[in-house]
């Protein structure tokens, strides 16, 4: 299972987030609460999921009160049923409930994206295609946004803008054609590096043939056209489908041959799944 590496960014999120709660102080547990009063508390599932976050909540509590005991009794990657303590926590009751909505929100945000991936990946499991997201994320989540992709069991597709050369149509209205601008790029990056270029049309599809793409991207285009399509391509370069995929068009896609599907909506149209922390 794809293990969290945590980086800079998300601990400033993280921190960010408990910032953006907290303010001046819980004025409602601070007045309520005896400072050093212990207690137990359990995050229960209240629907069926996918679990994600579980690294992210620990230390948004672990902010809080370095000695909070969390313990998981479950993974990520792991189904879980409605009613299952997903994880049992011990430490400062304070903490515990001045953490309870920050931690929360990360993982029911997370175990949304892993839910509704892995939905998706069961209609393509007996189809050689490979499911990848897009940078259609939440501004400053992507990094964990792209992880509860992985562990709903689909791929990543480039992180940002600085790790992968994707030619897209404006790219290609400013150089003047598909032929220019592979050649103006592939004259300036590492021979390492895979060009993929955006095709609309048929004619374009030719165009990233004749210019030597290594992967070429089939955008917005109907079924009939990306089996002509793949055709054309016929095994030259890797053929990716992008552009307004939903779950009832995901078969159908599979079986063009296409190697590579990019929904946008594994991402931004997640829906946060119900998760619930009680005090003991």
């Amino acid at each position: 299972m794809d293990e969290f590496i945590f980086t800079a960014a998300v601990y400033r999120l993280i921190d960010a987030a408990l910032e953006e709660d907290i303010g001046s102080g819980d004025i409602t547990t601070n007045f309520l609460i005896p400072p050093h009063a212990m207690s137990e508390a359990s995050i229960v599932a209240k629907e069926d999921l996918v679990v994600a976050g579980l690294a992210v909540a620990k230390t948004v509590f672990q902010r809080l009160d370095p000695d909070v005991e969390f313990v998981a009794n479950a993974a990520d990657g792991q189904d879980v049923e409605k009613g299952s303590t997903v994880v049992k926590l011990i430490g400062r009751l304070s903490a515990l409930l001045t953490g309870e909505r920050t931690a929360l929100n990360f993982m029911q945000r997370l175990s949304g994206i892993a839910t509704n991936v892995r939905g998706y990946m069961r209609l393509i499991e007996n189809h050689p295609v490979r499911l990848v997201d897009t940078r259609k994320t939440t501004p400053g989540w992507r990094v964990l946004e792209k992880y509860a992709v992985r562990i709903g069991g689909a791929a990543n597709h480039r992180m940002g803008l600085y790790d992968a050369v994707l030619i897209k149509d404006n790219h290609i209205a400013g150089c003047g054609g598909i032929g220019p601008a592979v050649a103006r790029i592939r004259s300036r990056v590492s021979h390492l590096t895979k060009i993929e270029v955006e095709a609309a049309t048929l004619a374009e599809v030719d165009d990233a043939i004749a210019a030597g793409a290594d992967v070429i991207m089939l955008d917005n285009m109907d079924l009939e056209m990306i089996r002509q399509a793949v055709r054309k391509i016929d095994k030259q370069a890797l053929v990716e489908v992008s552009g307004g995929v939903t779950q009832k068009d995901l078969k159908a896609l599979a079986a063009t041959g296409v190697d590579l599907i990019s929904v946008g909506a594994l991402t931004h149209s997640a829906r946060a799944v119900d998760l619930s922390m009680r005090i003991k």
